[in-house]
């Protein structure tokens, strides 16, 4: 399944949304990934500061990847559709 971020709040939804899917607490989640339930936390509420190791290490724990697309903008997606 896609999901499409483009906020930090974005990636913290989705990271809670699939972590309660696979029944993960934060705290199961971080020990998982060897982080403390607050970075866990922190992550799914989309606070600034999260490094971005530690966004890849959640990310493989819940069998998940970044996939960077650029936007298309208006004209583009005209152009594809007509």
């Amino acid at each position: 399944m896609t999901h499409l971020a483009r906020s930090p709040k974005d990636i913290g939804a989705i990271v809670r949304r699939l972590r309660k899917k696979l029944q993960l607490t934060q705290t199961g989640l971080g020990n998982k990934t060897h982080m403390r339930q607050a970075t866990i936390s922190a992550l799914e509420n989309g606070e600034a500061g999260t490094q971005i190791k530690t966004l890849t290490d959640i990310l493989a724990a819940l069998n998940l990847e970044i996939i960077i697309q650029e936007r298309t903008s208006g004209s583009d997606i005209e152009s594809i559709l007509s």
